[in-house]
């Protein structure tokens, strides 16, 4: 499935040279958007050709995997189950954005302590769920597998060769490593991590071979679910110029960081950047409850 690919207009892409279009991927299905759509299509034709009738997977409060399963689910007629991370969320999900958009989707929860959500990949936490809940395709974590990667390659089509760069944000690395697999030699592609550290380095190559791309670290503002009052602004800005919503977690942690690096000149004058919009706008509601909190600006939608 193809997407519209938008051309951004900036007084500073012009001084500098450079061009930048944004792919909306954030437009890709009325309800299921950007990368999740990506990742979940291979993964639903897997899990309705094995007979399966559930599909169960993982994460946080916010998490955007959560809620498009459980949309998925819900358009394809499958039960689902979400593990939560966070046992105090029991008493206090119905506050939560995401997870009453979840719910209200059918997905059925179960909330664990994070000592043992760290447990979810672990052969004895597998094999309670399926004694506990059966019949169960179990996706992971973000929902990156072989089948969301082989999903993830599609956003890229014939006409994007055109470009020099391909920039991502990074949250577990699937989607990067379809990137990754698709891009033509001439290619660079860039991933901005949206967590800290350096594992995502070791679980990207899980996935491919290719020397073709690097991690710009240095824009988590952070880590996950971690913003300032400089970030929203920028993402309100960029909002009143483009007329493109960004999300404070992926999206819009990835633009200030292409903007800083085409400020830096890290890009050579008439060089092409191709930014994936990869959705994620689901979860500024509950992000600006948590932002208004702590008296932060809230993102504008």
């Amino acid at each position: 499935m193809k997407t519209l690919n938008q051309s951004i207009q900036l007084p500073l892409l012009k001084e500098l040279q450079v061009s930048l279009t944004i792919k909306r991927e954030d437009l890709i299905h009325p309800t299921i958007r950007g990368n999740k759509f990506r990742k979940l299509k291979y993964n639903l034709i897997a899990a309705k050709k094995g007979g399966y009738d559930c599909l169960l997977t993982f994460g946080g409060a916010y998490s955007n995997h959560i809620l498009a399963t459980a949309l998925a689910g819900k358009e394809q007629g499958l039960r689902t189950i979400g593990i939560i991370r966070g046992e105090e969320l029991s008493a206090l999900w119905e506050q939560n954005p995401t997870l009453t958009a979840a719910h209200k989707a059918g997905m059925e929860f179960r909330f664990v302590t994070r000592e043992k959500y760290r447990e979810k990949s672990s052969k004895t936490f597998i094999s309670d769920l399926n004694d506990q809940y059966g019949n169960i395709y179990i996706l992971p974590e973000g929902g990156t597998n072989d089948l969301a990667v082989k999903g993830c390659e599609e956003i890229l089509t014939d006409d994007d060769a055109a470009f020099d760069y391909i920039c991502c944000s990074v949250g577990t690395g699937g989607t990067l490593s379809g990137l990754i697999k698709a891009a033509h030699h001439h290619q660079r592609v860039i991933g901005f991590p949206a967590l800290k550290g350096d594992f995502l380095q070791k679980d990207i190559c899980k996935f491919v071979s290719k020397d073709n791309w690097e991690l710009q670290t240095q824009y988590h503002f952070g880590g996950y679910a971690r913003v300032s009052a400089e970030l929203i602004t920028f993402i309100n800005n960029f909002k009143e110029s483009t007329q493109i919503q960004l999300d404070p977690i992926y999206t819009g942690k990835m633009l200030y960081g292409i903007i800083d690096m085409i400020k830096k000149h890290c890009f050579k004058p008439q060089s092409s950047i191709l930014a994936i919009h990869t959705g994620g706008i689901q979860g500024i509601a509950g992000m600006n409850t948590k932002m208004k909190s702590n008296n932060l600006p809230l993102i504008k939608i």
